[in-house]
């Protein structure tokens, strides 16, 4: 049989036009994750929010995820990838629009909840398109889009943060609310879209409707080579997969090589560096203006070094690539821990004169003179000074006075990190888990494994305001980095090369007999 790879592209152009409309979700799925950074202290005051509260406000649109990952795949294996990519639109516009003119604590927590249902089907249906859609040769680059425009969704949020910021008023609601204009955008673009080619014969037995868009795709003798190739895969398979096929003998492989990619993706910190940009750059003694700015310089080095791994991913391969972005991100991380580490925390007229609350000033001005080697040292000797308000007032707002850190040094530290990701663990994975995965169970088993990234993410993200506040960044960082480092590990022990193989290919290679 004449493989795919050796039928003649005749229309790459369609197929990068199809891949870049649905991949929109993923700018939308950065630009919501990241436009948060910039509204924390707006949100904070307007709703008076305590650190689990702020956790909670920021995490929880990844609730919405977890119910987005479990209800997308089965529900597009149901109605097809692009009924669902359509929903997914909707629920981005109604949250964007809601969240920006909550105002109660609750009302703004079901706006994020929506938007983080529509974070849960963009990031799974949309790659699954894209995989289902683009010839073997083009697959992880075509894939890739979504991760790109995931990262130019974070630097346009960082941007517009910026320039939003000042603002006279509550300038919080205008970040939140501007996402509504993609997202509408994104709606109306995806009507245009073919139903994936690969669902229709799966699903409804309709090779015509197939053969039509396969053939814009890569032409006659394409189409029928791939509509052979996945009525091949049908033959082998009779009944539809269940979750507790999963966890049959067969796909053991599959399923151990796609929950620890989705596990050290998330746990490795990549969320919290996103969501609480600006707090870390402020923490190493940034004003509020300089640490926005050096957000945008994250969320820009992100776009650039996608661009890269999108270059190089059918090149190098998927394996190489996490290889050497996990050990480039745990010697990043390393870094940043050994920053903050050497980190002084000095009093002196000086910085006792910046406190902006009256009454902190006055009773801290005894430590006028005094330096503090670390984070937890400066905490245990001013906490009995003041109250429960004060202090956390002072861990939120003031201590970014009396810092005296190498501030370059954590920013190249977290510009390496950012770096190394988006050439490894942001675009491969999604690369990776949507070739595994045999067809028949593909859209529920990608759902479980997107609830577990979703979970382990909220679980970073919640708890990273309370680690900054009271384990201190020099060891938070250091945790991340040994996370990191055992990622190095898993990679190198589990994960196998999908370059330039088959759907069905992968699925022989890696289904246990």
């Amino acid at each position: 049989m004449q493989k795919v790879d050796a039928v003649p592209k005749t229309n790459k152009s369609y197929t990068i036009l199809i891949s870049l409309i649905v991949a929109l979700g993923g700018f939308l799925l950065g630009f919501d994750s990241a436009v948060i950074s910039g509204a924390v202290k707006g949100i904070t005051v307007y709703f008076e929010m305590t650190d689990s509260m702020l956790g909670f406000a920021v995490g929880c649109v990844i609730f919405g995820a977890m119910a987005g990952n479990l209800l997308a795949g089965p529900l597009a294996d149901l109605f097809g990838r692009k009924k669902i990519l359509i929903i997914v639109a909707a629920f981005f516009t109604i949250s964007a629009t809601w969240s920006a003119m909550a105002t109660g604590y609750t009302e703004f927590i079901i706006a994020r909840i929506i938007g983080g249902i529509g974070i849960g089907g963009a990031i799974l249906i949309a790659p699954i398109y894209i995989a289902e859609i683009a010839p073997p040769k083009l697959r992880g680059s075509l894939v890739s889009f979504n991760q790109l425009n995931i990262v130019i969704g974070i630097s346009v949020a960082y941007f517009s943060n910026y320039f939003l910021v000042n603002l006279e008023g509550e300038s919080w609601r205008w970040m939140l609310g501007v996402e509504a204009i993609p997202a509408a955008i994104y709606f109306l673009s995806l009507w245009v879209v073919p139903k994936s080619p690969r669902w229709l014969i799966l699903k409804l037995n309709n090779v015509t409707s197939a053969q039509k868009t396969l053939s814009k795709i890569g032409g006659a003798e394409y189409a029928e080579v791939t509509i052979s190739e996945i009525q091949r895969g049908i033959a082998k398979k009779e009944e539809k997969g269940k979750i507790s096929d999963l966890f049959k003998n067969k796909y053991a492989t599959i399923m151990i090589i796609a929950l620890g990619i989705a596990f050290f993706q998330q746990i490795t910190g990549i969320n919290a560096i996103f969501y609480y940009a600006p707090t870390i750059f402020e923490q190493a003694g940034g004003s509020t203006d300089s640490s926005f700015l050096q957000a945008i310089v994250v969320g820009l080095t992100n776009l650039v070094f996608t661009l890269v791994a999108i270059w190089l991913i059918d090149k190098l391969g998927r394996k190489p690539l996490l290889l050497i972005g996990t050990s480039f991100m745990t010697v990043a991380l390393l870094m940043a821990s050994m920053a903050f580490n050497n980190a002084t925390y000095n009093f002196n007229d000086d910085t006792l004169d910046k406190i902006s609350n009256t009454e902190i000033k006055i009773a801290l001005a005894d430590l006028n003179g005094s330096s503090f080697d670390s984070q937890a040292a400066l905490f245990s000797k001013i906490e009995p000074k003041l109250n429960q308000e004060q202090f956390l007032d002072f861990k939120r707002n003031q201590i970014t006075n009396f810092i005296q850190i190498n501030a370059t040094l954590v920013l190249m530290a977290i510009l390496l990190y950012v770096a190394s990701f988006a050439i490894s663990l942001g675009p491969v994975m999604w690369a990776l888990i949507s070739e595994i995965f045999p067809s028949r169970i593909k859209g529920i088993a990608i759902s479980v494994v997107g609830f577990f990234n979703s979970l382990v993410s909220f679980s970073v993200t919640q708890v990273f305001p309370w680690e900054l506040s009271n384990l201190g960044p020099t060891m938070t960082f250091a945790i991340y980095a040994l996370l990191s480092f055992c990622a190095i590990l898993f990679v190198y022990k589990f994960v196998i090369e999908t370059k330039g193989r088959t759907l069905e290919e992968v699925e022989e290679l890696l289904t246990r007999k």
